[in-house]
């Protein structure tokens, strides 16, 4: 971490939050409306913490043991930490007690787990259903029209309570297409919410990242993971 690179997440941070605003504004909401959160994914903890500084409140982490190995640095007193990859129900146990949110549950096994192992830490979970709206063989989420059925199912369990979706939609070449699938992940959102069921609250839609967050808040998403446009390039391998 160097003096540049904390200066960098800084302009990026001010220059987020300023096109966050923007597109809030054109979708006829204000910029609270709308919540970044930082995707942390190789990112050290020390440039994590001088992100929350600036007034970042929500970092989501993708891999359990990089999770793990930063908890106990996260500066977390005014921020929430939560779940954003791919979760593997035996790694649920590692996780359940440590995050505020779980972003990617894909199937009636994995909300199981994360039911069992929350009655075990006497709390109650808050996750998103996560939807494979652009049905790639390669991506977990579930297709649309089983969603209806999979959410009924994990609000029957104790411990888990479903507070809305999120996707990863295809990568596209122009904004027309991204839109789309945009638009179809609004809709689905909308019909769950008028349908008021038990122990399922649609407060949250996530979609929308550091290359197309703007045109997901344009199309209805109230919550923004930015990973490289805040933290720079990084190297993934």
């Amino acid at each position: 971490m160097t003096e540049r690179s904390l200066s960098d997440v800084e302009y990026n941070y001010k220059l987020i939050n300023e096109r966050i605003a923007d597109a809030a504004e054109k979708s006829g909401r204000k910029r609270e409306d709308i919540t970044l959160l930082a995707a942390t994914k190789t990112v050290d903890a020390p440039t994590i913490n001088h992100a929350i500084s600036l007034g970042l409140d929500h970092i989501g982490e993708n891999r359990v043991q990089e999770l793990l190995s930063k908890y106990e640095l996260y500066n977390l007193v005014n921020c929430s930490l939560q779940f954003i990859g791919h979760l593997q129900t035996n790694k649920v146990r590692q996780i359940v007690d440590k995050v505020d949110l779980i972003q990617s549950v894909d199937s009636l096994r994995l909300a199981q787990e994360i039911s069992r192992q929350s009655l075990k830490h006497g709390k109650t979970t808050d996750i998103l259903v996560e939807v494979n709206i652009g049905r790639e063989e390669n991506k977990s989420g579930v297709f649309e029209e089983n969603l209806e059925e999979l959410i009924c199912q994990i609000a029957e369990l104790e411990g888990i309570s479903v507070k809305g979706l999120m996707t990863i939609p295809p990568i596209c070449d122009n904004k027309q297409k991204i839109m789309k699938y945009f638009n179809n992940m609004h809709k689905l959102f909308i019909d769950i919410s008028q349908k008021k069921l038990d122990n399922v609250s649609m407060t949250i839609l996530s979609m929308g990242m550091s290359d197309d967050y703007c045109e997901a808040i344009l199309a209805g998403a109230n919550m923004v993971r930015v990973g490289s446009a805040l933290f720079g390039a990084r190297n993934y391998s």
